[in-house]
């Protein structure tokens, strides 16, 4: 990948969240190596990194992108895919959770998410108990503050795993920070039932 040309892409096309737009301007040359040098890793886990500007960190577009490539796996494994979402009260955790909420909508996953934060083990409990497809946590655990993540759970509410990782990575190693994945509004998905 290079950098400096996705880092000019990033300025062009990311312009949703205006905390990332305003970070984006005040990115140094080291700065702008480290926030674009890789993409986020979406592992076992999910994904997990410091908040901002960036292909390595978690912003509003790594989220939609992890929700997109999740929803397509759900959709190739159930008749009728759905996710529990929730989400603590870490920086941005509530905005995270209604962009997944959007993608997931707007994939045609039936969404059942939080109306306020929770603790982390309800997701996991929800997802076996309202017999979702899929969990996903907004939450960093014990990481540093500017920190957050995005913990994915299966459908017997534990981490998801390595296998079901592995093809969720395959499927998203071919998508775009802003052409790929298929949104909704919250608030629309909300008033249309999809949520």
């Amino acid at each position: 990948m290079d950098i400096k040309k996705e880092y000019e892409r990033w300025l062009a096309n990311a312009t949703a969240d205006a905390d990332v737009v305003a970070e984006l301007k005040t990115l140094d040359d080291a700065k702008i190596e480290d926030a674009f040098y890789r993409d986020l890793a979406f592992g076992t886990g999910g994904l997990r990194g410091v908040i901002g500007a960036g292909t390595n960190r978690m912003n509003v577009y790594t989220v939609a992108k992890a929700s997109q490539g999740l929803a397509d796996y759900l959709k190739k494994n159930y008749a009728e895919p759905s996710v529990t979402i929730g989400y603590d009260s870490r920086i941005k955790s509530d905005v995270f959770a209604k962009v997944a909420a959007g993608v997931f909508a707007a994939n045609g996953v039936k969404v059942n998410i939080w109306p306020v934060l929770m603790p982390v083990p309800t997701v996991s409990f929800a997802t076996r108990y309202l017999h979702t497809s899929a969990g996903v946590m907004v939450t960093a655990s014990h990481n540093p503050s500017k920190y957050n993540g995005y913990k994915v759970y299966g459908a017997d509410g534990c981490q998801m795993t390595p296998e079901a990782a592995k093809r969720v990575v395959a499927l998203l190693e071919h998508m775009d920070y802003f052409a790929s994945a298929k949104t909704m509004d919250f608030d629309a998905a909300l008033a249309a039932g999809s949520i």
